[in-house]
Order: C-alpha cells, then structure tokens, then sequence
C-alpha cells in the first residue's frame, strides 16, 4: 500500500508533508505539552529532587532511563491519537486520493516523530548536565543521542498500530494504557532491582526495556544483555508490528 518515495520529484511533495505534520502537532497542545513538559518535569522530580544517592551510576542511570521514557510519547501518541482521527474523519481515505506518493504520509509522521525525539533527548541531557550532575565524553553523548532517534521507531510502528485498531476518541486512552505501565515496567523510573523478580523476570517482553539497556550501555553503565540482542529484538518488533498495521490499513483503512 505504501511504497518508498523513489522518485525525486515526489522529495518536495514529501518535505510539505513533514512541515504541515510538524506544525499540526506543535501547535496541539493537546500533544505539544504532555510529550515535551512530561518528560523533563518527571526527571527533575524523580531523577533529581527524589534521587537521595548522588553516586555517579544513579545520576547517569536516571537521565539514561528518562531519555528513553521521553522518545517513547512521539511514536506512540504522534502515530496512535492522529492516525486514529485521521481514519475516523476520512482523512486517510482523501490522502489516498491525492496525487502524491502514498508512503509520504507515514514518513512525514515518522520524521516528526524524530524530530520531537531529538527536542525530548536534547531537553533531558541540558536538565542533567545543569541539575543532575551529569558528565560525560563528546562519543558519549553522540552515542546516546542515537538510542532515542532510532529507538522511537518501535513506538511509531506501536502506535500505528494502535491508531488502525481504535477510534480516535479512545487512541489517547489506549495509549496511556500502554505508555505508563510498559515505562514502569521496563524500570524507566525505578531500577528494576529495587522492584519484585518477577518484574526483573518479565522485563525482556517490553521493547522500553531493550532500549533502555542500549541507553545505558551507551553511556557505559552497567547493562544486561548484548546490544546485538536488544537490536535483534527492536528490529523484530517494529517489522511485525508495522506489518501487521499496514494491513489493517489496507484492509479496512
């Protein structure tokens, strides 16, 4: 259904796109405000006026962890809420219907949801280097940096997903469903060994997870696994997902 933009003329077609998707979003508030205040507002309370140890590993661990919760809303509410209205409204449906390559209409929604991935990840290492005491290399930052940008890309197709298979009333409440639990639960905002083992025993099912240990492997903290396996597994993820979306799409739109 949606084919890769190939062909030159379609790029300026496909950067229009990406413009008026970005700004519909920026000026929702609906949206612009929960996924940009949220994130940093949560670090700044549990990562740093809560956060009693001022070892190194905790304040590295914290804002790690917190980059990841922040990339999970882009993907998630960005493809979810407005692909759940837009199928709701017919606006898929006269998408469809214009002279434009069909796959621009997710990649413009997926370089957005990038896009606000970078602000969330650039908004959380200046709140941790000015208040949470962290400190690390030039390579360390870059590669940290990559773990959001690519990590929110699981979500998009999570919430894809999402917004095949709900109305647009209910997408904002399913995926709060999903968002705050699978955060806990994947130890975003409490370290996993201070929870139940049962909670350590489940974490591998959660992508959050997986991303999360990247995070921390990229900053060099202690991690579980091996970077190949929690890529193996993001990659899985966001391939099935997506398949699975894209037929729903095709099927019922």
């Amino acid at each position: 259904m949606f084919d890769l933009v190939i062909d030159p003329r379609a790029r300026n077609s496909l950067l229009q796109e990406i413009r008026c998707e970005f700004l519909r979003l920026w000026r929702s508030p609906s949206f612009i405000v929960p996924t940009l205040l949220f994130p940093g507002m949560f670090y700044v309370l549990f990562g740093v006026i809560l956060t009693m140890s001022k070892s190194f590993q905790a304040a590295h661990y914290m804002m790690a962890s917190y980059c990841v919760f922040g990339v999970i809303a882009p993907g998630l509410f960005g493809f979810g809420v407005t692909v759940a209205l837009e199928r709701e409204k017919g606006l898929l449906a006269l998408k469809r219907a214009l002279p434009m390559p069909p796959a621009n209409y997710l990649l413009a929604k997926l370089a957005t949801a990038i896009a606000f991935a970078l602000v969330i990840y650039l908004e959380l290492c200046v709140l941790g280097a000015t208040l949470g005491g962290v400190r690390l290399e030039a390579a360390q930052w870059l590669q940290l940096s990559l773990v959001p940008l690519l990590g929110v890309l699981p979500f998009c197709a999570l919430g894809l997903l999402v917004g095949c298979l709900t109305t647009g009333q209910g997408a904002p409440a399913v995926g709060n469903l999903i968002y705050l639990p699978l955060a806990f639960l994947s130890g975003l905002w409490i370290p996993l060994f201070a929870l139940p083992k049962v909670f350590q025993m489940l974490a591998p099912l959660w992508p959050a997870w997986h991303l999360g240990q990247l995070a921390q492997a990229a900053i060099g903290q202690p991690h579980t696994g091996t970077v190949f396996e929690h890529v193996t597994y993001l990659a899985g993820f966001t391939a099935i997902l997506f398949y699975f979306a894209q037929r729903r799409l095709a099927r019922v739109g």
